[in-house]
């Protein structure tokens, strides 16, 4: 819920774009220690400009790391689970930081930008909340050898997302964008000042994610507003995320949960890579089986499955709804839960308590939403 300028504590920071949230009248709430908008026009009229055209979001409150060192991808192989030797410069991978228990510490995007005198070079994005814990825990399990360097307060960075953000984005960038691929990444040129533009974001639609110095920031975001993109807040990233099934970290994944009983699977490389943090717990589950799956969940009507509502087989508690939502796209009530995997099966008739009454619900495939090509 959205709070009011009034009860946001002056503790808060703010993002070098924030008074242009304000300008634009943007309803601010606070989040994991920074005063964000949530919505400016409309969380749905923001959630269809990028599912239509484009749209785009200040994210300068995530942790942005520039990492340097001699054979730092080996270094860094031992913090997660996914092969990062593989990575190409201008290429980049979404992963995991484990615990030992393989519970997930944060989940992050490494972009590998190759070598400079000798050394590699890396830029780590990770989540506001965490951004203090992933500091620490990669500075305590790195070798002293590695540079690490805080860009979070000095850089701002803007998520441009949907089937239109090359079209508003390439006449302001001197670089030719169309060769960049999906999770590709390259050092660019906007208003003659540099620019790390890369194709990735967490809106489930194709899309950049832009870092640059404050004042071009700034320039940036008044240039795509001029041009026609709508500016988007928290609201609508939550809508446009979880439509895609794209996990939340505090809600549908943390510290008690692994990356293969989160549905991440994917990104888990035991047959490629060494021993890293976490190895032998994810060895086990792959061998014996999860006793539990992170599962898509549609509601039978339009009642809303919100985080934290309990999930019910046959009258008896089995699980509880980590995110939820109306999805503005489909028009149906969607949600995410761990359940059992003997209840996880496409299909598999549910109930979701609501206020203390139970409506029914079904086992669906994820994502709930896919763009089209």
């Amino acid at each position: 819920m959205a709070k009011s300028d009034s009860s946001i504590p002056e503790t808060l920071a703010k993002t070098p774009l924030f008074h242009l949230a304000v300008a634009q009248k943007a309803r601010i709430t606070a989040f994991a220690g920074w005063e964000m908008p949530v919505q400016y026009g409309g969380i749905g009229q923001e959630h269809e400009a990028v599912r239509t055209s484009a749209g785009m979001f200040d994210i300068s409150h995530m942790g942005k790391f520039v990492l340097k060192g001699k054979e730092l991808r080996e270094s860094l192989q031992r913090l997660v689970p996914s092969d990062l030797m593989g990575l190409q410069q201008g290429a980049a991978q979404y992963t995991v930081l484990l615990n030992p228990q393989a519970g997930i510490i944060d989940d992050i995007i490494v972009y590998y930008q190759g070598e400079d005198g000798g050394e590699e070079v890396v830029t780590i994005i990770v989540n506001a909340a965490t951004c203090d814990r992933d500091k620490s825990w990669l500075l305590a399990n790195l070798p002293s050898t590695i540079s690490f360097q805080d860009l979070t307060p000095d850089r701002v960075l803007i998520a441009l997302q949907g089937p239109k953000s090359v079209t508003y984005l390439q006449p302001l960038v001197r670089e030719d964008l169309s060769g960049v691929k999906f999770f590709g990444h390259l050092q660019g040129t906007i208003f003659n000042k540099p620019a790390f533009i890369a194709r990735t974001g967490y809106t489930g639609e194709d899309g950049f994610e832009i870092m640059v110095d404050p004042d071009v920031g700034v320039e940036l975001w008044r240039s795509l507003f001029s041009a026609g993109v709508t500016p988007c807040g928290l609201g609508a990233r939550d809508t446009l995320r979880l439509e895609a099934a794209l996990a939340l970290y505090g809600q549908d994944i943390d510290e008690t949960t692994t990356p293969l009983e989160a549905g991440l699977g994917w990104l888990v490389h035991l047959d490629r890579k060494g021993d890293f943090i976490g190895r032998s717990v994810l060895e086990e589950q792959k061998a014996t089986g999860v006793k539990r799956r992170l599962v898509g969940i549609q509601m039978e009507g339009r009642y809303i499955a919100r985080h934290g509502y309990p999930v019910l087989s046959n009258g008896e508690v089995v699980g509880e709804v980590t995110s939820g939502t109306l999805s503005p796209s489909l028009g149906i009530a969607i949600a995410l839960a761990y359940l059992p995997t003997s209840l996880s099966n496409i299909g598999q008739p549910l109930q979701v308590q609501i206020r203390g009454k139970s409506y029914p619900a079904f086992v669906v495939k994820k994502p709930f939403y896919r763009r089209k090509q």
